[in-house]
């Protein structure tokens, strides 16, 4: 095996055990895509474990500075995740640039930012996934359209927007609040737990908060799932593959929003497989 044979089979390693849904769409593309994206996801994930880790801030920040620093110096590397993904960039337009902006939205997550604003969010969002979205498009690929980076932008935002609504009472558990303090006040709600670590719903303010933001999150997938009908038919299903399970997990919590109060809600892996399985017939869950 290769230097660069190990490299990939290092990222799709990590990209098996820590990417509980966008594997399952991941695995449908070709496997020179697969392994590219592999190796976008692990140098990804390797960001947001310096952000959620454990580590004092200043560490975090010289880590953070220390993948910003190899991204430059990709040629010279023995890292086997940057030599992943200094050979996927060989081969296909990944715009290496959106690590920079990933880099810059865990430094907000580091300084524990809120958000007054849903436009302030949505920068936020645009960092930490709209990225990825361009990312991915960098992968698959896509027919000349002058919107695409945008749509691809658009359905990171999305899936991170379902990440929020999802992980509301996880993130204020660990300090972290996102949803936009314009949306709090609007619908009266102020984010606490019970004695038995459950999400307060006084007046039912936050269910009604977390339809609402659900309603404008599907706004957002409406217009980032119009990438789909410009890629191939492979990278295609991966798309909808992967935004499908967000979507589903969206609409089950706009039904329920009680299920996010207590615990961290996820489809399961027969679910998640129906969903892959439908993105392979062309058709979105």
């Amino acid at each position: 095996m290769t230097d660069i044979e190990a490299a990939y089979a290092e990222c799709e390693r990590i990209t098996k055990t820590e990417a509980r849904n966008f594997y399952y769409g991941i695995r449908l593309l070709t496997t020179g895509r697969r392994a590219a994206l592999c190796a976008v996801y692990a140098l990804a994930r390797r960001v947001d474990d310096i952000g959620d880790g454990e580590l004092p801030i200043e560490q975090k920040a010289d880590q953070l500075d220390t993948v910003r620093k190899s991204l430059a110096e990709l040629d010279t590397t023995t890292d086997p995740v940057l030599v992943a993904v200094a050979d996927a960039a060989k081969h296909y337009p990944i715009p290496l640039n959106a690590f920079d902006e990933l880099l810059d939205g865990v430094w907000m997550d580091i300084e524990g930012r809120r958000y007054q604003t849903f436009e302030e969010l949505t920068t936020y969002c645009r960092c930490v996934a709209g990225s990825i979205g361009r990312l991915c498009l960098g992968v698959f690929g896509s027919k000349p359209h002058p919107d695409a980076s945008r749509y691809a932008d658009a359905l990171g935002i999305a899936l991170q927007q379902t990440n929020i609504l999802r992980d509301i009472r996880e993130d204020l558990l660990n300090g972290r609040v996102y949803l936009p303090q314009e949306d709090l006040d609007a619908f009266g709600v102020e984010l606490s737990v019970d004695e038995q670590g459950r999400l307060t719903d006084t007046g039912r303010g936050l269910t009604a908060l977390i339809r609402h933001s659900a309603d404008r999150a599907r706004e957002w997938y409406a217009d980032g799932l119009r990438l789909a009908p410009l890629l191939d038919w492979r990278s295609k299903a991966s798309c909808l593959a992967m935004a499908g399970i967000y979507r589903q997990l969206l609409e089950r919590i706009n039904d329920q929003p009680s299920l996010v109060f207590d615990r961290r809600l996820s489809l399961s892996g027969r679910e998640k497989l129906t969903v892959a399985a439908r993105a392979l017939s062309g058709r979105p869950a």
